[in-house]
């Protein structure tokens, strides 16, 4: 088992990517704190993993989130080895629709939350030799239209993840690296693209350009390279950025539909 005996905080995690990751994460041995703001979902996902996994219901736009979130996964397991900061806030917006308290929200969830929660797990993370993984985007390198906010989010979270795994890995041991997934058939996407108005059978009948697989990439496929970032197969890597996607992301800008 590569995380025999770690211990791993995955944000996010009431289900989608985030869910996929700590199942993954306790079948590879590890303890997880599930951490989200949908209680309904979190309690189903500890629920799913049994006595492997703790629960923990907070808001990252909250500041002082970060702290509580560490504090529980102490008082839970009594250790850190692994963060995944995969929570993301995903608001359709672009240049006429980003307003100031969207865009302020967005970045506290989806970059000041990130470094506040490897701030305030830091000193775990040193005692352990841990590994802090960020699920980013490959709309880092341009975004998609009407995903401007989020966009720049992401584009900020890999920069942080390469400041602070030059950084941290130096001054502490402590690895950082980030994932960038494309477009992933999470049950959240599935149902965003049926009330866009695509058929129930969508997933079935993206263009190739979109699909080059016939499919979209899994959560399970990104939880699988997760994986291999926390553990210490992957030492002594750090400060990499890896997109998970089927095609380029620059230079391009396929329609998310469907073949008629």
């Amino acid at each position: 088992m590569q995380l025999a005996g770690k211990v791993i905080i995955v944000t996010g995690s009431a289900g989608g990517i985030g869910r996929a990751i700590a199942q993954h994460c306790v079948q590879e041995g590890a303890r997880v704190l599930i951490t989200d703001q949908n209680e309904t979902g979190a309690t189903q996902t500890v629920e799913m993993l049994g006595r492997a996994a703790a629960g923990h219901i907070d808001d990252l736009q909250d500041a002082a989130a970060a702290q509580r979130i560490v504090q529980a996964a102490i008082s839970a397991f009594g250790a850190i080895h692994g963060l995944v900061n995969n929570a993301a806030y995903i608001p359709r917006s672009d240049i006429l629709t980003t307003d100031s308290d969207l865009f302020d929200r967005v970045m506290a969830i989806n970059v000041r939350a990130p470094m506040l929660l490897i701030q305030a797990a830091l000193s775990y993370l040193k005692k352990t030799g841990g590994s802090v993984l960020n699920i980013g985007s490959i709309n880092a390198y341009c975004g998609e239209v009407p995903l401007l906010a989020y966009s720049i989010s992401k584009g900020a979270l890999m920069t942080l993840s390469r400041n602070l795994g030059d950084g941290l890995h130096h001054h502490y041991g402590v690895r950082v690296n980030q994932i960038n997934p494309g477009w992933v058939l999470t049950d959240g996407e599935f149902r965003l693209k049926v009330a866009d108005g695509l058929p129930e059978d969508w997933p079935g009948r993206l263009p190739r350009m979109v699909a080059p697989s016939g499919g979209l990439v899994s959560p399970e496929t990104i939880a699988a390279g997760a994986i291999y970032w926390l553990s210490d197969a992957s030492r002594p890597v750090s400060g990499a950025v890896v997109d998970l996607e089927q095609y380029p992301m620059i230079g391009r800008n396929p329609p998310k539909a469907v073949e008629q």
